[in-house]
């Protein structure tokens, strides 16, 4: 007995540090999603101003590949990775569409006029219903969806050249062979 008093805490401890160490390899990007391959949530948004068309599920289901970012004026974040959408954009072709988060959509077109447009349509997501419906926490947030309107991938946070490479552009690739 009095051996086991020494030997539980060096256990317990043992145990501890092997969690907390396997921990430290886990990337906080990387949160398990619910949505990763099922396909968006039904939705239909008006557009921004200046805007003709807003934005529909039906609109990310017709053939092709297609990011989704969450953005919003008010984000700084969202300036941060402002320039990968426009190069991924204009440079390589990549369809994107946006959802204008808990924004008013008359700043969403000030912000887009002065820092740049990759959007081939925008819808405005007011009240955020949306954006709770695709399961964002926060923005900015990017989607990968196929062709065929599922969710491939969701990228929480501000988009990163090294995310680009290692993730995103490989299942835009995939999903639009």
């Amino acid at each position: 007995m009095k051996r086991l008093i020494y030997v539980l805490p060096v256990l317990v401890f043992l145990a501890l540090a092997g969690v907390f160490l396997t921990g430290l390899d886990l990337d906080p990007r990387a949160v398990p999603s619910g949505r990763i391959d099922k396909p968006v949530p039904a939705f239909a948004l008006r557009p921004i101003e200046g805007r003709e068309q807003g934005l529909a599920a039906a609109d990310l289901a017709d053939g092709r590949p297609v990011l989704v970012n969450f953005f919003a004026s008010w984000c700084v974040p969202c300036l941060a990775e402002h320039p990968l959408l426009m190069k991924m954009a204009r440079e390589e072709g990549v369809r994107i569409v946006g959802i204008n988060y808990k924004d008013r959509p008359e700043d969403a077109r000030r912000w887009l006029d002065r820092h740049g447009d990759p959007y081939t349509r925008i819808g405005a997501d007011i009240d955020g219903r949306t954006g709770i419906e695709f399961g964002i926490s926060g923005v900015p947030e990017t989607f990968v969806v196929d062709g065929r309107g599922r969710i491939l991938a969701q990228h929480i946070g501000v988009l990163t050249e090294e995310a680009l490479e290692d993730r995103i552009r490989p299942l835009l690739k995939e999903a639009a062979e």
